[in-house]
Formats: structure tokens, sequence, C-alpha cells
């Protein structure tokens, strides 16, 4: 890469070479950091929803000290949440909508100052209707994405049905 050859790009070119080095070491430090096993530690509460309890367990005899370990995935979205991956597919289609629609709005305004603002200049007036057309062809987008996702749910609403 000539670009990275000046004196001013060494640091992006040191970095390049040894990134598999910096993600190789990042993968090896982030279990560390990031998983809590809850072992010993009884009056700090587990974080991911496992409960480590010692005797509790039926499989374990008397004699036995084992451990039993019992694990349960909590949704994130809560209980209201959605449960499936479709319902939560829809709940991420309607929150693109509440936010596109509104700045669709905005900028059809804003390409109505574009019209206005033209006057009648022709290279204007072409930026003002590409600006336009840019803003029909995204909220058709936006709107065939719910229509598109909404028929495909429905689809497989039916085939669950008739299996």
């Amino acid at each position: 890469m000539k670009i990275f050859k000046t004196k001013k790009y060494n640091i992006l070119s040191n970095i390049l070479k040894y990134s598999f080095v910096i993600v190789f070491a990042v993968m090896l430090i982030s279990p560390v950091l990031f998983v809590n096993a809850c072992g010993g530690l009884n009056e700090l509460p587990c974080v991911g929803g496992s409960d480590i309890s010692s005797n509790e367990s039926s499989d374990v005899s008397s004699n036995d000290t084992g451990t039993n370990i019992t694990t349960k995935i909590v949704n994130p979205l809560g209980e209201n949440g959605p449960q499936t991956i479709p319902d939560f597919i829809k709940e991420i289609i309607k929150i693109v909508l509440y936010v596109g629609i509104p700045i669709v709005a905005l900028f059809i305004i804003y390409t109505g100052f574009l019209f206005v603002e033209a006057q009648g200049n022709p290279e204007k007036l072409t930026k003002a209707k590409n600006s336009l057309m840019y803003t029909l062809i995204g909220a058709a987008l936006l709107l065939g994405a719910f229509i598109i996702a909404e028929a495909i749910g429905a689809t497989v609403d039916e085939i669950k049905k008739g299996v």
C-alpha cells in the first residue's frame, strides 16, 4: 500500500500489520472479563441467571459433596416483551416505522423548500427532483419492509396451522 509509505501513516501501517495480535489478545482476555461463575461469592448476586447451590440436588447423595448447577435463560426484553423471533422482528420494524415516518415527512418538507429555492434554475430543479425521488423511494422501502414482513409472518403462520 503506497498510502502507508509516508511517515505520517506509520502508526496506521503498524496497527494494520499487528491487528491479528490485538484481536487474538482481546479474544483471550474477554472470557476472563465477561464471564461470572458465581463460585464462592455468596454475598454477591449471580449475574446471568445461573444459580449455584450445594446440597439441594436430589441426585447427589448425602456423602457426596457435589454441586448442583441450574441455569435459566431470562428474556432480556421482559415478561411482556416478544417471546419469539418473528415477534421480535415485528417489534423492530415497528420501531423503525415510528422513527422513519417522521423522518420521511421532514425530508418531503425539505424537498419542498428545495423546489421553492430553485426558482426555475435547471440545476437546482434537478437536485430537488432527485431529492423527492429518493425520499419517495426510501418511504416505499420503509413501508414495503413492513408489508413484506407481515406477509411472510402470515405465510409462516398458515404453514404452521397446516402441519
